[in-house]
């Protein structure tokens, strides 16, 4: 059974009084720079893609800046991160297309962005909604998993759980869901062991597993629960237009 609307406004309600401001894991500073770690985050963990942009951008952090490295150059600074030879020809040729059809800046357009190597429909989303504040949901894992578990939005390919999401999920709330959605999979709803006793929307999933999960004889509602996530790590982490 899907969640109806006044229990999708109450779940949105809850995962925003606990983290008001929701925002990437991903370091960056400016679009570029968060285009270049969500390429590298592909079947990769943001930690790892964090390590390799910290040496990666003192250094180069702007297309002109990366072509001048070179293929071996860029290497050097993503080898830690999985599929890098791949990774490193896809911001090569993305960094050469930025730099003579858009005069080195990212686009804001889908359809632009969609070109560029190595970037597809989810990561456009994540560029286009945490770098320029647009309201789009790009579906990874964790919201694929958290929609299909919750009954927040169901659908049989991610494409059809963003659409849903779009669909459902009141616009007041739209421009964060996507942050509130993939830190609720990531540390609460998770995989294996999904900590539905620590769930701040417990009483409102529609997962059939969640009172044996969470050993509890009845739903325990928790407006206040805090939803797990990593610290802040200071002045590092600077957003620019939006996350």
């Amino acid at each position: 059974m899907a969640m109806d609307k006044a229990r999708i406004s109450t779940f949105f309600r809850r995962l925003k009084a606990a983290n008001p401001h929701p925002t990437t894991e991903l370091d960056y500073r400016t679009p570029f720079e968060l285009l270049i770690a969500v390429i590298l985050s592909a079947q990769a963990t943001d930690v790892g893609v964090n390590k390799a942009t910290k040496t990666l951008y003192p250094i180069a952090n702007t297309p002109r800046a990366i072509l001048a490295l070179g293929l071996d150059g860029l290497k050097q600074h993503i080898r830690t991160i999985g599929l890098f030879n791949s990774k490193a020809k896809h911001i090569l040729e993305t960094c050469r297309i930025l730099e003579t059809e858009h005069g080195g800046e990212v686009p804001r357009e889908r359809a632009a962005l969609e070109k560029l190597p190595g970037v597809g429909r989810k990561t456009a989303n994540v560029i286009l909604n945490t770098a320029f504040g647009e309201p789009t949901i790009a579906v990874d894992t964790h919201i694929f998993r958290v929609s299909n578990r919750t009954g927040l939005a169901r659908g049989r390919t991610p494409l059809a759980v963003e659409q849903k999401l779009i669909e459902v999920v009141p616009r007041g709330y739209r421009k964060d869901a996507h942050h509130w959605l993939i830190l609720h999979g990531r540390y609460t709803c998770t995989a294996r062991s999904p900590r539905c006793r620590d769930c701040p929307v417990h009483d409102l999933c529609e997962w059939d597993e969640k009172a044996c999960c969470a050993s509890l004889k009845a739903p325990v509602v928790r407006t206040d629960a805090p939803i797990a996530r990593r610290p802040r790590r200071g002045a590092a982490r600077t957003r620019t237009a939006s996350e």
